[in-house]
């Protein structure tokens, strides 16, 4: 399945969604993490010191090879460089599963060797210097999104995403590619003003999302978040002296993390395993396909040279008849 994690600056998403991952591995899932944020702190955040976090591979620095990989032999994709972020997969690409080996996973991706198990850990890459007036960071978010639309998880199966709530991922429809998006606030207004944008964007596209409320102190914040958000708080999550020393850099094993924090993660695994087996594959398509359409007209057929409408296989559906192959047959 495929969790994301949003939220503003400050508000604790990056340490929540590395607990977890962490959780995830102590209950032997197999775990795919992605630091899709502008400020990549996950790698840190998991345990990497900064030389380790200095060295991961920047997903948007191998763009072209994750484009010519996941177009196979699809002959409605002429070359990598016509293929776009929402570019759909449809008979002849190659799609990926989380437990496999591959060229892409083999540049991309690095084992990170955690208390209870191994989790791969994948990054997009900072946003840096020579970035600015050139590209936009969103853009390196595309390497991210192609991998998502050609990925057949299972439910045992997690792909889990830190990103960040901006408008980009709107426009591209990446905010539809999961099964359930928790969405971290703080107990004040701020806190809560992103969640007010996803949910006005995510409405028309049934896109599951729950608020996990941090830093919480006390019955009235968890009250705040509950009068602001109603029944999308999930849970509240408060102080913790295990986070606390992971952040100065003494952490101490996973097991010893406050059995009230385990219990609230297990209540996010709970929830994003519900969500999953309410997955419409017919509609995950259907919703890759409308808005690659949309971004086709909108800029990408300008940039390419080319009708990227053609690029659509109006008989394909993604789902799990095609977990077994590496290309995708007709379904």
């Amino acid at each position: 399945m495929k969790i994301a994690f949003v939220g503003k600056g400050g508000s604790g998403k990056t340490t929540l969604s590395s607990l977890f991952i962490r959780h995830l591995a102590a209950n032997e899932a197999h775990v795919i993490a992605v630091d899709a944020d502008i400020n990549q702190h996950l790698g840190a955040a998991l345990g990497l010191d900064d030389a380790e976090a200095a060295v991961l591979p920047a997903m948007g620095a191998h763009l072209p090879l994750i484009k010519d990989y996941l177009r196979g032999t699809n002959p409605r994709i002429a070359s990598a460089e016509t293929m776009i972020k929402t570019t759909p997969p449809g008979e002849g690409s190659r799609l990926l599963r989380v437990r496999e080996d591959n060229p892409i996973f083999d540049a991309c991706a690095r084992t990170v060797r955690l208390d209870d198990g191994d989790i791969r850990l994948m990054a997009t890459g900072p946003f840096t210097e020579s970035d600015l007036g050139v590209a936009c960071y969103h853009s390196k978010v595309g390497a991210v999104e192609l991998c998502l639309n050609h990925l057949v998880d299972g439910p045992d199966e997690y792909v889990v995403v830190d990103m960040t709530a901006g408008s980009d991922s709107f426009a591209s429809g990446m905010f539809t590619r999961f099964d359930m998006t928790f969405l971290v606030a703080e107990p004040t207004r701020k806190g809560v003003s992103v969640y007010r944008q996803y949910k006005e964007y995510a409405r028309d596209f049934g896109v599951a999302l729950k608020v996990v409320g941090n830093k919480v102190q006390n019955q009235d914040d968890l009250e705040f978040l509950r009068a602001e958000v109603g029944d999308d708080l999930l849970i509240g999550v408060g102080h913790s002296d295990w986070v606390r020393a992971m952040e100065k850099g003494r952490p101490s094993r996973f097991e010893l993390l406050e059995a009230d924090n385990r219990m609230a993660l297990q209540t996010l695994q709970d929830t994003a395993e519900d969500s999953y087996g309410l997955r419409d594959w017919e509609r995950y398509t259907r919703q890759m396909v409308h808005f690659h359409l949309k971004n086709a007209e909108s800029w990408g057929n300008e940039k390419t040279g080319a009708d990227l409408a053609a690029q659509v296989d109006p008989a394909f559906v993604l789902d799990e008849r095609h977990a077994g192959a590496g290309i995708a047959a007709p379904a």
